[in-house]
């Protein structure tokens, strides 16, 4: 019997500045919860003859694969705005999978004991926070955005303190790397150019190998890190998306949305929306994750001053330059993304008023992000879309679209493949997630079936189309530690 495990463990045979040695803490009594079958497929593993007290070893830690080098990775971060020497206090790479001898994927168990970055943690996860992060990075993959994602979610038997005892879980994590902005950040604070070096020719070789070849390897790395970032940013604010803890170390240099915290999606549409108990003053807004991006991005490009060029001056300027030059690649993608969300082709001058007198409507209005872009495709009609201001709007909307020398049923495919018709609400994650904690995954096995195709207008969908009714209480996330 073989899984299909084919581990090659390159960051592991960096220093041990980059990392610690250490194993997964084991755990009492595992149990497998969920496992990604569509993922294990991808990754071309199987795990159909493997019984589930095999494989609630496996991704428990208490079993590990041949060929692993287990470790921690060391990182730091800016959290909340304040810089902190991090790692991996509660996970475990166990190492990178190879598929097909080319595609690489780290292994990592998230929640798998202390490390010694764990300052004072215990390195456990709660079941709650880590079937949310399977829920909704699934959803964000089939939402077309890229993401990490999540192959299997386990019980360890054991209970967690956090405000109340709970159910303590492990989930496993695959990404095309952790290598973070923060992963940089610990390097450059150690003030070792070697080490620096060595960071900046990884993950050039591991993602951008394209530029391997640059006489200016590191600016062409931030520009291409940019580029990634700006994009990845623009799909979250296209589906409504709030991250929530958009900290240094929770920008993958990779472009993958990580980390899967207290983030929501946006019901009612509102640019302040802020769902993270920990964000009292609204960082990590909805409409204030393209200036924390770019923020994010200038703490990159400090780790890489000393690289980009030997004239210190010279390459502060450089990274300046190029920095400052976000904002206008952001608006350009924001700008021709929401033509899409539109169904508007080519470019018309008074296109930005016609989308923000749209999202004025909208604030104003309280209406629902999705469902607005959903009535304009002919699905999900109410009341509120009934509204004269509305009305007016869309006639402008229409009398655009007439400019678009094209035909009703390209703009029709243009806004279905950018309107996704159902998103994770948090109403119904939260009541899958409640019945999972009484030992039914029942709704979370049916949400995460609707939430497969989001862009298409399934049947008996209509319950997992409605938001939360408004109500005085606020719908708050927390960040699981």
């Amino acid at each position: 019997m073989t899984i299909g495990w084919h581990f090659d463990n390159t960051y592991s045979k960096l220093s041990n500045t980059f990392k610690e040695n250490i194993k997964p803490t084991p755990v009492h009594d595992p149990e497998l919860i969920i496992l990604n079958e569509e993922l294990a497929s991808t990754l071309n593993l199987d795990f159909s003859k493997t019984d589930k007290k095999k494989l609630a070893e496996i991704f428990s830690g208490n079993s590990i694969p041949e060929e692993t080098n287990t470790i921690a990775q060391a990182y730091a971060g800016h959290q909340f705005g304040h810089f902190t020497m991090l790692g991996d206090g509660r996970a475990v790479l166990l190492g990178e999978h190879l598929v097909n001898n080319d595609n690489r994927f780290d292994i990592q168990f998230k929640g798998s004991g202390r490390t010694s970055f764990s300052r004072g943690g215990d390195g456990r996860a709660a079941l709650g926070p880590m079937l949310r992060e399977y829920i909704i990075s699934e959803a964000i993959h089939s939402l077309n955005i890229p993401t990490t994602r999540s192959l299997a979610v386990v019980k360890t038997g054991e209970k967690i303190v956090r405000e109340n005892l709970l159910q303590g879980a492990i989930l496993t994590r695959v990404a095309s790397s952790h290598i973070r902005v923060g992963t940089f950040q610990y390097i450059a604070a150690t003030q070792n150019i070697e080490n620096l070096n060595t960071l900046v020719d990884y993950t050039i070789n591991r993602h951008y190998p394209e530029i391997k070849t640059s006489n200016s390897k590191a600016l062409d790395l931030l520009n291409l890190v940019m580029e990634k970032q700006c994009q990845l940013v623009i799909n979250w604010m296209r589906v409504g998306f709030i991250h929530g803890v958009m900290n240094t170390d929770n920008m993958a240099i990779s472009g993958e949305t990580i980390d899967y915290g207290p983030c929501a999606f946006m019901d009612h549409y509102d640019p302040k929306t802020v769902f993270s108990s920990i964000d009292k003053f609204g960082r990590y807004a909805f409409s204030n994750q393209p200036p924390i991006t770019k923020w994010n991005l200038a703490r990159f490009a400090e780790c890489l001053i000393p690289l980009i060029d030997k004239n210190e001056d010279t390459a502060i300027k450089l990274a300046t330059d190029l920095i400052d030059n976000f904002q206008n690649i952001y608006e350009d993608k924001w700008l021709n993304m929401m033509r899409d969300k539109l169904g508007l082709f080519g470019e018309d001058k008074d296109d930005k008023k016609l989308i923000n007198d749209l999202f004025n409507w909208m604030e104003k209005n309280k209406a629902d992000y999705t469902n607005t872009f959903c009535n304009l495709m002919d699905i999900n009609s109410n009341e509120l879309y009934k509204n004269n201001e509305f009305i007016d709007w869309k006639n402008k909307w229409k009398k655009r679209s007439e400019f678009n020398n094209s035909t009703k049923e390209k703009q029709s495919k243009l806004m279905k493949s950018n309107n996704p018709i159902v998103i994770p609400r948090n109403h119904k994650v939260e009541e899958a997630l409640a019945q999972a904690d009484e030992g039914s995954l029942d709704k979370m096995k049916k949400l995460l079936d609707i939430l497969k195709n989001p862009y298409a207008n399934q049947n008996n969908i209509k319950e997992y189309q409605l938001p939360a009714s408004l109500n005085n209480e606020k719908y708050q996330t927390f960040c699981g530690t």
